[in-house]
């Protein structure tokens, strides 16, 4: 009897040994494959999210000054479309607009917001020198920023004239400005069949988008990068961010108090690389629409210990790290071409838009019409 029950604790023995042996094999596995999966969400898609050497302007001269031409055509937007039957054809012309560089608005603190501070902030085209080191003959956004003179805080916004719309399908842009949406995708890969107009393109060799001010797809922010020109001056530097809720973030990206080109980097704070130390949540696809992020604008500030009056910068491009929201975009049904909700959601938004914009666009021009052009007195 004490033999038999030798023997049986042998065998239970060699039995424990081959199960803790497994579950060590399996643990092992477990642990490669946990590694693993950390490994991959340390690595972040990358995106141009703006690149200013594609916003010149190239299309339609303008009236008052010929030989300029006004609007980039690569993103030009026709309001008018979306406006109401109480203006004239006239008016409804100037609901033009574009990204072009000259055409973005610089908005200060209303505190600073006096009339000479206003009309002295404003962008420009500026063009890159052939033989400089960084750029060489691109043209970027070149920004002047009027800071009151008197020792207190301020800040300004260097904003598109338009928020930029997230699914304005792909079109053709003529000479005069008319846009004609594409009606097929003959031509193009895959990806940049399914890119919307400000997505820009996907380039496959270096597997990059370059955006107009809008990526999709995007799920964390891992960093944000800015290729700027700094004239020493000691003001910081804030990108603004909108998410697909409008809801803005401001990066701070650091201080301008150096001179030439500089690349500043914000990582976001928040960033977990380890995914097993995240909260895992899971959210409805439609309609919320997949994720996107919308350049918002530049922020400057100027602390009152600084010195006021004029600010000059210049910015080539904003870049992206993030994390994608779904592995694979396509999906085997259409459910925006069969129920329209988000269609029907930027049709509203684009209408307050042409409403905003639009009558500010023909105020402007009326001014400009009622502008004397004249600078001396007849007689002298």
């Amino acid at each position: 009897m004490v033999l038999l029950n030798i023997i049986k604790s042998k065998r239970f023995f060699k039995l424990l040994m081959k199960g803790a042996l497994r579950m060590r094999k399996l643990s092992i596995v477990l642990a490669a494959a946990l590694c693993m999966v950390g490994a991959v969400a340390v690595f972040a898609d990358e995106a141009v999210l703006i690149d200013f050497s594609l916003l010149t302007a190239d299309i339609i001269e303008d009236p008052l000054n010929p030989g300029t031409k006004t609007q980039n055509r690569a993103t030009v937007m026709d309001f008018s479309t979306v406006a109401g039957a109480s203006y004239t054809d006239e008016q409804k012309k100037q609901m033009l607009t574009s990204l072009a560089i000259t055409n973005w608005d610089v908005i200060l603190a209303s505190s600073s917001r006096t009339n000479e501070n206003q009309s002295l902030s404003y962008t420009r085209e500026a063009k890159v020198d052939q033989n400089a080191a960084k750029y060489a003959g691109a043209t970027v956004l070149g920004v002047r920023v009027r800071f009151p003179l008197e020792p207190f805080n301020s800040w300004a916004k260097i904003v598109p004239p338009f928020q930029i719309p997230a699914f304005e399908p792909k079109a053709t842009v003529d000479d005069t400005g008319k846009v004609t949406p594409k009606t097929d995708n003959q031509g193009l890969d895959p990806v940049n069949a399914r890119l919307t107009r400000f997505e820009g393109t996907y380039n496959p060799d270096t597997k990059l988008t370059t955006a107009f001010g809008v990526v999709k797809n995007v799920g964390v922010i891992k960093a944000v990068a800015v290729d700027v020109k700094g004239l020493n001056f000691p003001h910081g530097l804030s990108v603004i961010l909108i998410d697909n809720d409008g809801n803005e973030r401001v990066c701070f990206m650091g201080y301008l108090n150096f001179d030439g080109w500089r690349t500043l980097r914000w990582d976001n704070p928040q960033y977990i690389s380890d995914v097993r130390n995240r909260e895992l949540r899971i959210f409805p696809i439609y309609p919320r629409t997949t994720p996107f992020v919308k350049f918002g604008g530049f922020l400057i500030t100027r602390d009152a210990a600084h010195e006021g009056g004029d600010f000059i910068a210049y910015f080539k491009s904003v870049r992206i790290l993030y994390d994608r929201a779904v592995l694979d975009p396509v999906r085997d049904i259409d459910d925006e071409a069969i129920w329209g909700i988000v269609t029907t959601r930027e049709e509203a938004r684009k209408k307050l838009e042409a409403e905003r914009f639009g009558a500010n666009q023909v105020l402007r021009y009326i001014e400009r019409l009622k502008q004397e052009t004249k600078d001396q007195f007849s007689g002298n």
